[in-house]
């Protein structure tokens, strides 16, 4: 009998991913996120997952999003980032597109440091 992880990591799930935004079903092809520790855990908290079309005000919600966050003794939570997005793939192993990120700061009047 095949076990459960096994199965999950040979035979991944093949479903459209959408984009966040409400009425888009467009795919997503970013996904914004930033980097959170806890001192011990380590992972991309994830804003949202956009298309094209999309990425500005998604980044923008990240940006205001991360401000607000309040963040327990010994946490860490960096800055919203943008890769791009593949399903079935870690996020360890996604590509970060700084360069896409800089224009975006630039179009939002310098909303966030580099």
């Amino acid at each position: 009998m095949t076990d459960h992880w096994s199965l999950v990591t040979t035979h991944p799930m093949r479903y459209p991913v959408l984009c966040y935004q409400p009425g888009c079903g467009q795919p997503a092809v970013y996904k914004i996120a930033a980097e959170w520790s806890d001192g011990i855990t380590h992972e991309l908290k994830t804003y949202g997952l956009t298309c094209a079309e999309h990425l500005r005000v998604w980044y923008q919600r990240a940006l205001q999003s991360q401000k607000r966050c309040r963040l327990a003794p010994g946490e860490y939570l960096g800055e919203p980032a943008v890769y791009r997005f593949e399903p079935n793939v870690r996020d360890v192993q996604l590509v970060r597109l700084r360069d896409l990120e800089t224009q975006l700061r630039r179009e939002l009047g310098g909303a966030a440091n580099p």
